[in-house]
Order: structure tokens, then sequence, then C-alpha cells
């Protein structure tokens, strides 16, 4: 039986079809099949959050690269403190960033006791914080963890190909077991950019995606 007491983003007023669903152009083969990257929960970190974790003067050393050009997993790892939770281990990506940026996901979450909201790397205002301790010392981060919003990277010929730019949004099909469609993820456009999209380790699981599967940019969303 259907309760009709969801809440609607338009107030009580019914919404017709042509109102919930956006204006969308169509992105055509063959060009449009990328892969996917499966990221798990892990830190982005300042120089000044890595020296008071660390030590003065400490800087990152290398574990291994990441498929994304100048970027890589550092050896160092902090423990994060939540309400109601800790999760040890949880590595440092490089290299270091103006602030600091811890992404976990929605599970993650539920075992630290903060609720994160879905947000574009970078967009930290307003979002919660947590404590990050490492081997010099701790870290009340007031603000920074976030559930990172899907988002493809994608260099500047597979844009072009593609009719898209940086900032544009699209919907992608995950032809599988459950088939699924991600909306609104994020174009990021940089020369320096392997053409992948990523995702956290809940989306995938939802998905039943592993890392490097194929997926397929349906739609660029015009509206």
């Amino acid at each position: 039986m259907i309760d009709g007491n969801c809440d609607r983003p338009h107030g009580n007023r019914p919404v017709s079809i042509e109102e919930a669903l956006p204006f969308m152009k169509e992105i055509l083969p063959p060009n449009n099949e990328i892969r996917v990257r499966i990221s798990g929960r892990h830190i982005h970190i300042s120089q000044a959050d890595l020296e008071l974790l660390y030590g003065p003067g400490y800087t990152l050393s290398k574990y291994k690269d990441l498929a994304q050009p100048g970027q890589f997993a550092a050896r160092e790892t902090l423990t994060v403190v939540g309400p109601e939770g800790v999760i040890e281990g949880v590595r440092i990506l490089g290299p270091v960033r103006d602030k600091t940026q811890v992404e976990i996901s929605g599970t993650d979450g539920y075992h630290l006791g903060i609720e994160p909201p879905v947000r574009d790397s970078g967009e930290l205002e307003g979002t919660p914080g947590t404590v990050l301790v490492g081997p010099f010392g701790a870290l009340n981060l007031k603000e920074g963890v976030i559930l990172a919003a899907t988002h493809i990277h994608m260099n500047p010929k597979d844009a072009e190909e593609l009719d898209l730019k940086d900032g544009d949004r699209v919907q992608v099909l995950v032809d599988g077991e459950r088939d699924l469609i991600f909306n609104e993820v994020l174009i990021r456009v940089d020369e320096y950019f392997i053409t992948e999209m990523h995702v956290d380790t809940d989306e995938a699981n939802a998905a039943v995606i592993e890392d490097g599967d194929c997926v397929t940019i349906i739609s660029k969303i015009a509206v």
C-alpha cells in the first residue's frame, strides 16, 4: 500500500514527468564506454595538518602510483575517530592539498557515527569533522568529511569527441547483473587525466561492479 506521505521536492504540489526528468542529450557510441575505478576510503591532507600528525617538516613517501598521473597512495595512514567508532589505517593520497579532506562511504559513516553529505571534491563548507590520529599527534578536524560525488576524470580529447566539457553532468548506465543508471555524474576535464569513472565501495556494491569494469555514458544533462 502506498502511504502518500513521502516528502516531495516541490512541496505538496504533484510533479509531472516533464518536471521530474531533466532534458537529456543522447551520447552515441563508439567512444562512450569507459572504465570504472572503485575508490576506497582515503584522506587528502594539507602540509600543515600532515606536520601536526607526523611531525615538523614531514613529507609524504610514495607507496604506489595511482592511475591518474601525478597521484599516488602514500605509505602513511591515519586513524579516523568518530562519535561512535574508529577506523584505523586509512591511507593518505598524495600529493598534499590546500585543505584536508576525508572521503568515506556511507557504511563507514554509519560505523563512525557521522553523516557526511555527498559533495564534489573540495566543496567542504558545512561538512562534518572528525578526529585524525597520527604517530606524532592528533587533529580535531572541524570540517572535511564527505561522500565523494560520483565523477568522471576525462582527458580533453575524449571530452571533445563526446561533446563534453569540465563541469558537465551525465548519466551513466551499468549494464550487468543489476542494471543501474548513475545520474548527475560530474565531468572533470584536465590534460593530465586518464578517462575513468570513480565510484565508492557502496556504489560499486549496489551496482554489482568490480574495479576495471566498463560502463556507458548514455546522455548529457543539458538543463
